[in-house]
């Protein structure tokens, strides 16, 4: 299979998409076995190992955390907390048709509601992608909120 430019970018757009409809068991099998979902506590920050991060999950986490969305018990989540991505075209930082491995980043708007609470997030993602049986998949992705220094209630969702 050819991957192009826009394959890789209908990507992005499909994944926010999947997140904004609620589609969250989908939007996991987009995701590789060893794949980390990061978001740095720091601005620039370069290490989730040894600094602290508002978020560092592996596959593990992230089915927990799509158990709990999807869950009938989750009663933190009655109703639901809805979100909707507004994004910018995503820029391919790297493209390696050959080698099937392309790392995308894409500034975003993150708005989240729930009740009479919502609240919006700036924001850069940055994708790590690989192409695995003929698809792509996410092998890693990093979430920079801009004020990521600033205090702000819990994010529900996934950004």
């Amino acid at each position: 299979m050819t991957i192009t430019r826009d394959d890789i970018i209908d990507f992005i757009y499909e994944e926010a998409r999947m997140l904004d409809e609620g589609r969250y068991s989908e939007w996991l099998d987009l995701w590789l076995d060893d794949g980390f979902y990061w978001m740095p506590l720091d601005y620039k920050q370069q290490d989730p190992h040894n600094m602290t991060s508002l978020l560092y999950e592996d596959n593990f986490m992230l089915k927990l955390r799509v158990e709990r969305l999807n869950g009938e018990r989750t009663f933190s989540q009655k109703p639901k907390s809805r979100c909707h991505h507004v994004i910018q075209r995503p820029f391919i930082d790297k493209f390696d048709a050959e080698g099937g491995v392309f790392q995308t980043n894409t500034s975003m708007h993150y708005v989240e509601t729930r009740l009479d609470d919502q609240f919006l997030l700036a924001l850069t993602a940055s994708h790590d992608l690989k192409l695995v049986d003929g698809k792509l998949r996410i092998a890693n992705k990093r979430v920079d909120i801009l004020n990521s220094d600033a205090a702000f209630g819990n994010i529900q969702l996934l950004p």
